[in-house]
């Protein structure tokens, strides 16, 4: 097959009809009467997982839509969830699988691109992949989201037992972003680009890990990660600019870090104490780390950190936010 139009659909069709196990039949009448769900609340939900708007003639949808329908209704049943929220988790879902399935397809056609006799003949080459990597994929989304899940079990029955979290709970919240990235990326080709955003990526996910933090969210080159712990979060901005710093291929890291009363909701995280982690980010020099008063007094007498207090300044939203440098005591 030497036809580059004739091999992107050849791929298309094949992943297609191995992901979304059987053809587009139904248009979106047809599923509304076979699921007993009206029509507007399907272009809802549609529109919430984030894919474009349909028309209703289009046949678009396959059984498993059909399927998925049927998980929602019983989900709504058995949790006691109204349509808003059901909105909200099928958001948060579309969003966060939007961009796994992005990663996810850049990776297929990387492959291919490196082993191009996968479109050749009969097509037997790509079908024995996806044969093989789709189900492995899959296994291993389903493995780490039951470990995710059960972790996050853990932590909120190790901070409060067997009851309901507090709607703001006190909790640690760091950015970091890569300074002077903006300009980096004027002159970086894609490659580079993507090399610095792979490196800091595995940088961010084991360090922060490593002192029992989370990552709430990657965006370009910021990581926003909470931690249960005020001394936690203070050794995962030091160890981060350290590990920057000792890494040719990155940029200085900067970071912001506060701690108090955080509204944790489908996986993201609001409030005040977020909105002045991400003020002291944007002040910070590159090599440094500023914390707020909140951490400042968490981490008072802590012998491994010393906190110098700054000047207060103003930000957007704050008139006079008073930070503090945050180092290793040792240096």
């Amino acid at each position: 097959m030497t036809d580059p139009d004739g091999r992107l659909r050849a791929l298309v069709a094949t992943v297609e009809e191995a992901l979304l196990g059987g053809p587009r039949r139904y248009t979106r009448r047809d599923v509304a009467d076979r699921s007993r769900v009206s029509p507007e609340d399907l272009r809802r939900l549609w529109r919430a997982l984030g894919f474009a708007s349909v028309d209703d003639a289009d046949r678009v949808f396959t059984d498993a839509d059909l399927d998925a329908l049927d998980r929602v209704r019983e989900l709504q049943t058995t949790g006691g969830i109204d349509d808003d929220l059901m909105l909200a988790m099928t958001r948060m879902i579309g969003q966060s699988f939007a961009r796994l399935a992005s990663w996810q397809a850049q990776l297929v056609v990387e492959i291919v691109a490196r082993n191009p006799d996968l479109l050749d003949g009969d097509g037997a080459g790509l079908d024995a992949l996806t044969d093989r990597l789709i189900p492995a994929v899959e296994d291993i989304q389903t493995y780490v989201w039951r470990r995710q899940l059960a972790a996050v079990f853990s932590r909120m029955a190790a901070n409060a037992g067997i009851a309901v979290p507090a709607a703001q709970p006190t909790t640690a919240v760091g950015f970091a972003d890569m300074a002077g990235f903006t300009t980096f990326t004027r002159t970086a080709t894609e490659a580079q680009l993507r090399e610095v955003l792979t490196a800091f990526e595995t940088l961010t996910t084991e360090i922060v890990a490593s002192h029992g933090g989370q990552i709430v969210k990657t965006i370009g080159d910021e990581v926003l990660f909470v931690c249960d712990r005020a001394d936690g979060a203070a050794e995962i901005a030091v160890e981060l600019l350290a590990a920057a710093a000792a890494d040719p291929q990155l940029p200085p890291l900067r970071a912001g870090l506060a701690y108090g009363p955080v509204v944790s909701r489908l996986g993201d995280v609001y409030g005040q104490t977020v909105n002045i982690a991400s003020r002291l980010t944007s002040l910070a020099r590159p090599d440094s780390v500023l914390a707020d008063d909140g951490m400042a007094e968490a981490l008072a007498g802590d012998e491994r950190f010393a906190l110098r207090s700054l000047r207060p300044t103003s930000v957007r939203g704050y008139q006079h936010l008073h930070p503090w440098r945050l180092r290793r005591a040792a240096d």
